[in-house]
């Protein structure tokens, strides 16, 4: 790969790494794995970037390639023994951008979302990460009306799991 290739991607990487720690904090469940995970989407992600030919932004083609390497990693992992869940969810935010009323929230919420299936947390982290419903569509390779109505179900069980 050639030196201005190898440069714009590592900008790109660089400028938009908080979706890959986003997506590993959905599929981990320690520091750790999201570690191993965050490598091998990076590395995933270096071995698709030549065939990368633009027709969609870096960012969503990004969020695709992260999300079907946690997918395929997840599972992956359900054939093997299962963990023990980690306690707290670990941000590279200052503290002092969050009361702990959000962040007990967000510890929630990350907790009923990871009772969700492979796909349907990825919907969720789209849509919280205000992605219209084509581009969601595009980046899971569903039409944009399967978006919609797999995301109202969604809701429907994150607000079952939400309030008992």
């Amino acid at each position: 790969m050639n030196k201005e290739l190898e440069h714009q991607f590592v900008t790109n990487l660089q400028s938009n790494q908080n979706i890959v720690h986003k997506v590993c904090t959905l599929y981990t469940n320690d520091k750790d794995a999201h570690k191993d995970l965050f490598q091998e989407i990076t590395i995933q992600l270096w071995k698709a970037y030549p065939k990368f030919r633009g027709d969609a932004k870096f960012s969503t083609w990004m969020y695709r390639v992260a999300l079907n390497t946690a997918i395929t990693l997840y599972r992956k992992s359900k054939r093997t023994i299962r963990t023990q869940d980690y306690d707290s969810v670990i941000f590279k935010i200052k503290a002092d951008e969050y009361d702990e009323t959000e962040e007990q929230q967000l510890k929630l919420m990350y907790k009923a979302v990871k009772q969700l299936g492979d796909i349907d947390k990825a919907l969720v982290f789209l849509y919280l990460e205000d992605k219209d419903y084509r581009e969601i569509s595009e980046t899971l390779g569903i039409s944009e009306v399967n978006a919609r109505v797999k995301m109202n179900r969604v809701k429907t069980k994150l607000r079952t799991i939400l309030n008992p």
